[in-house]
């Protein structure tokens, strides 16, 4: 199974040429990598309606397209809101859902399983992001990751499940907290549990088959040691996917350290 990185650009960049060039320049350095790393990129909505992003995914270069956020509605009176409808029709197949700065936005469990619900509905990846807000000082399994897993799962129908996507996102971690990337070793920790987490409420065969990523702080340094040592399936990079040598760095190492 190829490794997964996904660019998220957040609000980022500033102007629509600048985004479109890092597109090309992310597309060009990746699609050597292609054959074992799936490159997703993560523009604002506003992006990925430009021709230069959407020939990225057209254009044969071997990246996919996602979104940042979504709506759960299919249509109506939701001004400022986006549906998946919306976002199939410009060519994103994949939606993160439920990262720490949109949760930091009052976004409830109950929201961010009524996006999952509507994104796997829709036969679209749902990238789930799950963390805790402080460093743990123990092994045991955080209560937040457990509710944020449990609450934003129960009731989908399993067979939805084969386009859930996980993140181990640890608030603390993530670039411009002060605090820095987690330890491979402790990610490692965290995969386990979550992996078992994932058996109990999803059951073992579809669990041990659901994709689980790290993000927080990750560079072209580090990228190979959450792989490698960390054991996750793939990365969900921010700061680092604004700068196309050092994600291009990233995806090379990933590549690197797939069998």
């Amino acid at each position: 199974m190829k490794k997964l990185i996904i660019a998220n650009w957040k609000m980022n960049p500033k102007t629509a040429r600048e985004a479109s060039a890092l597109a090309q320049a992310v597309a060009k350095g990746a699609r050597r990598f292609a054959r074992k790393v799936e490159v997703v990129l993560a523009p604002p909505f506003t992006f990925l309606v430009l021709p230069t992003i959407a020939s990225v995914k057209a254009g044969g270069l071997s990246l996919k397209l996602g979104a940042q956020d979504v709506f759960w509605e299919r249509e109506g009176a939701y001004t400022g809101e986006v549906s998946v409808a919306q976002l199939k029709s410009v060519g994103a197949s994949y939606v993160i859902v439920g990262h720490s700065e949109r949760r930091a936005f009052s976004e409830t469990n109950e929201m961010v399983h009524k996006k999952l619900l509507a994104v796997l509905k829709n036969g679209m990846y749902a990238v789930l992001c799950v963390g805790e807000q402080e460093r743990k000082k123990e092994t045991a399994f955080p209560p937040l990751v457990r509710e944020e897993l449990y609450e934003g799962l129960h009731g989908i129908p399993k067979p939805l499940l084969r386009r859930l996507i996980v993140v181990y996102e640890p608030v603390w971690a993530i670039s411009g907290h002060g605090v820095g990337a987690d330890k491979p070793k402790d990610v490692f920790e965290m995969t386990i549990l979550i992996r078992r987490e994932l058996v109990r409420l999803i059951g073992k065969k579809r669990a041990m088959r659901t994709p689980i990523l790290y993000g927080g702080s990750v560079d072209e340094k580090n990228s190979a040691q959450f792989v490698g040592e960390g054991r996750v399936d793939g990365l969900l990079v921010g700061g680092a996917s604004l700068r196309p040598k050092s994600f291009i760095g990233i995806v090379r190492s990933v590549s690197e350290m797939s069998k």
